[in-house]
């Protein structure tokens, strides 16, 4: 997911950003004084404090950010990782580069390992998703985890930004919803308290648009959106959507949410989304769009999960026709089935 604004909104969001790398600038250089307080630093904390006046310098100088060799701006993501980097990835050394090959495919590992089972049932529910990282790592997240009370959460969304930043914010995400289910809240307190720490514990450029669902053994699920592209809901009487009921987790520290409860009858099912699906494009550039994925998933209503995605995936593949994914791609079927 990218941050789609302009004007005066995109030039705050840069402001931003600037003034917290210089504050994370500014904060190493007090610590590595405090390091070698009445000392006259030497080896790697002289080498570090000069690197760190270098890129306060930069900055100053309105050159922070931009590659020293072809002068255009550097990757977000490892900027976030490390405010000292200077050159873009086409212009790292060797060594640089097998070291970032060597941790985008620890990243990537890590990022499989934290994905539930492809295919669940419980309780009821059929539950089936795909997970399709447009490049090494991928910022979408996706999650189940059966509460202690019976009740099975299943979570879907987006972080801002892409690369290794981005799959580093799905591990937070994980790490938080995970945490906070085990704490018996509700689905809306659960929202906002993590909203809340992802807030405090990033960037002010980071947020995450969220579908956060709770499906009991009766049939009902109760559902916050936040700010992510809506639900499907798939009936015998056709399909709807599930609109946003908040803003995206993580965009401001006090944010509240509201939920919303749908009851599903056996073989209806709610379908979960990334832009990856909704905004791919044809070679024409045309958009793949909410309404082809709407009229697909009437034509497999009493469709299995598994087939369903299945049938989604395909559909996908003949639209682009050939075209490469540039975004990445994650789909969740969560199905009521049939009485065994």
């Amino acid at each position: 997911m990218e941050l789609r604004t302009l004007g005066r909104e995109t030039l705050t969001m840069q402001v931003t950003a600037e003034s917290t790398f210089r504050d994370q600038l500014m904060d190493r250089r007090r610590r590595l004084e405090s390091a070698v307080a009445g000392k006259t630093p030497s080896g790697d904390v002289a080498r570090l404090l000069v690197e760190v006046d270098a890129a306060l310098a930069r900055m100053d100088g309105g050159t922070y950010g931009l590659c020293e060799v072809c002068h255009d701006p550097v990757e977000i993501d490892r900027l976030i990782a490390d405010p000292l980097v200077r050159f873009c990835i086409d212009h790292l050394s060797p060594r640089e580069q097998r070291a970032l090959e060597d941790d985008l495919a620890l990243a990537a590992r890590i990022q499989r390992e934290l994905l539930p089972k492809a295919n669940m049932r419980v309780d009821g529910w059929e539950i089936s998703y795909v997970y399709h990282p447009a490049r090494v790592v991928s910022g979408d997240y996706c999650d189940l985890i059966n509460s202690t009370d019976g009740a099975l959460f299943f979570m879907l969304g987006d972080v801002s930004g892409k690369g290794v930043a981005a799959s580093m914010l799905m591990a937070h995400l994980h790490a938080l919803y995970r945490s906070l289910i085990l704490t018996g809240l509700g689905l809306a307190p659960l929202m906002e308290r993590a909203s809340h720490v992802f807030c405090e514990s990033t960037l002010p450029t980071h947020y995450a648009t969220l579908v956060g669902g709770r499906a009991e053994p009766s049939g009902e699920i109760e559902i916050c959106n936040a700010g992510h592209p809506p639900p499907l809901v798939v009936t015998r009487d056709g399909v709807s959507d599930i609109e946003a009921t908040g803003l995206p987790v993580g965009l401001f520290c006090e944010e509240r949410f509201s939920t919303v409860r749908v009851r599903l009858a056996p073989d209806d099912a709610l379908l979960l989304y990334t832009d990856g699906v909704s905004e791919a494009r044809d070679a024409a550039g045309a958009e793949y769009g909410r309404e082809r994925l709407g009229r697909l998933l009437a034509s497999c209503y009493r469709q299995p999960a598994a087939d369903v995605m299945r049938m989604c995936l395909e559909d996908l593949r003949t639209f682009r026709g050939g075209m490469a994914a540039t975004d990445d791609l994650t789909l969740m079927v969560v199905r009521r089935a049939l009485p065994a």
